[in-house]
């Protein structure tokens, strides 16, 4: 629905698209603020997911995180809060046994569940089951007041801000389609219980990075009697540089570090410290594939075959098979696997927010690589016309550095985003829904 002119239309300060971890962190950082707030921030989220869920289709039993537990919602922003991980292990019992476990990485699918003990306690702003089908600008005069957000079940929420958190898609190389044997390692969990009672007898994993060992590993355990190929371009799993200096590229201060930096030291940054989280796997786990490959030598039972500097050149889905043409990029030399499955951890790319945005998408501004240009608090730099803040959460690594899709800074990054929200409204309070006409189409 559009609002006519003078229509008294409830306006939220924010709407955010998408519920993830660090939209689900911002709806906390929200409420916190409200609970002292003399004039409360309004805010509602939508979720196109049925209920809260993060890479569920990863959620192996086995994994732990990659961060601390301290990274977690709140605590870098607010270590007393009630949202906190070690609130949580109060809460369901397990506080002691955590401590004793003498861990800072919990288990995966215990994060998962602390983010959806979160996601409860602040479900009464988001909207699940909804997916944002177009966002419209609202003019006052000639500028552009409000968003008017359209969503698929035909309601309008009217937001003086956006806040942009639209998660990652799947990223496969040039001439990939996925189908029944061929897919990305963000559907295995969903896709290995199919198989369970076909008797697989050979998978070919392709990439190099933590997903792509942790998918490896979980084959050959699930399926005793199939053979796992592991194909990528690199000569062996590199270890994931965890180190203690090499994480302060994680601290909030770098972040402004990054950001006030030419282009040169930026490019230079991101490849002296990709190793902390690009194509590279915890040592742990490149430890035990190792040692498997190595006890199945001794036995001379080989299951876990690993073609490293090489390519998958050619897969093809025969209708009862994939055959994969692996390519050494060495020699040349083309082995021909049949499979029952090929499995791509080849990583995630940013979901670009612009198309959501319409007809606002020309007024946001973009630099000579025509990348979003992004303001130290994550607001979108717009045209002048726009009054409100289209802000981002991912996809600013360009501007903001690696932390812009992780969960290291994800506290620290939803107060800033809060701070600019309510600086902004006492600078340039907004008019009354009866001064501005007709949403545009």
């Amino acid at each position: 629905m559009s609002a006519e002119a003078g229509e008294q239309v409830p306006i939220y300060d924010v709407v955010g698209v998408g519920f993830g971890p660090s939209n689900l962190a911002l709806a906390i950082a929200l409420a916190e603020h409200n609970a002292g707030a003399a004039e409360p921030v309004t805010a509602h989220f939508l979720e196109r997911q049925p209920r809260f869920g993060w890479h569920r289709g990863m959620l192996i039993d086995t994994a732990t995180m990659q961060v601390s537990f301290l990274k977690d919602l709140v605590t870098m922003r607010n270590p007393t809060s009630e949202f906190s991980f070690v609130n949580y292990l109060h809460s369901v019992g397990r506080l002691v046994d955590f401590i004793n476990h003498k861990n800072l990485f919990p288990l995966r699918v215990e994060f998962h569940d602390y983010f959806e003990w979160a996601a409860a306690k602040v479900d009464d702003v988001v909207s699940y089951g909804v997916e944002v089908v177009d966002v419209r600008p609202v003019l006052d005069g000639a500028e552009i007041a409000f968003f008017d957000v359209a969503t698929s079940d035909g309601a309008t929420l009217r937001a003086r801000n956006l806040v942009m958190s639209t998660g990652l898609r799947p990223q496969l190389p040039d001439g990939v389609t996925v189908g029944p044997r061929i897919w990305h390692n963000s559907e295995l969990l969903h896709r290995v219980e199919r198989l369970k009672n076909a008797d697989p007898r050979r998978f070919v994993v392709v990439g190099a990075g933590q997903s792509a060992a942790e998918v490896a590993a979980l084959l050959h355990d699930e399926f005793p009697r199939a053979e796992v190929c592991a194909v990528f371009a690199r000569y062996g799993y590199s270890p994931a540089d965890d180190s203690s200096f090499a994480n302060r590229i994680f601290d909030p201060e770098a972040v402004d570090h990054f950001y006030r930096a030419g282009e040169p030291v930026k490019d230079r940054l991101m490849r002296y410290h990709g190793s902390t989280n690009y194509s590279a796997v915890d040592i742990d786990l490149i430890d035990e594939l190792y040692r498997r490959v190595y006890r199945e030598k001794v036995l001379g039972t080989q299951r876990l075959r690993l073609f490293n500097v090489s390519r998958p050149v050619e897969v093809l889905d025969t209708g009862a098979t994939v055959t994969a043409a692996i390519e050494s990029l060495t020699t040349g030399e083309r082995t021909i696997l049949d499979a029952d499955a090929v499995i791509y951890a080849t990583g995630y790319l940013p979901a670009d927010p612009t198309p959501l945005l319409g007809a606002l998408g020309a007024q946001c501004v973009r630099d000579a690589e025509d990348r979003l240009r992004v303001e130290r608090d994550y607001r979108v730099t717009t045209e002048a016309a726009v009054r409100g803040g289209i802000y981002l959460q991912g996809g600013t690594e360009h501007t903001h550095g690696i932390t812009s899709s992780l969960l290291s800074n994800t506290a620290v990054r939803v107060g800033e985003i809060l701070a600019s929200i309510v600086n902004r409204r006492a600078i340039s309070p907004s008019p009354q829904p009866d001064e501005f006409a007709v949403s545009i189409q």
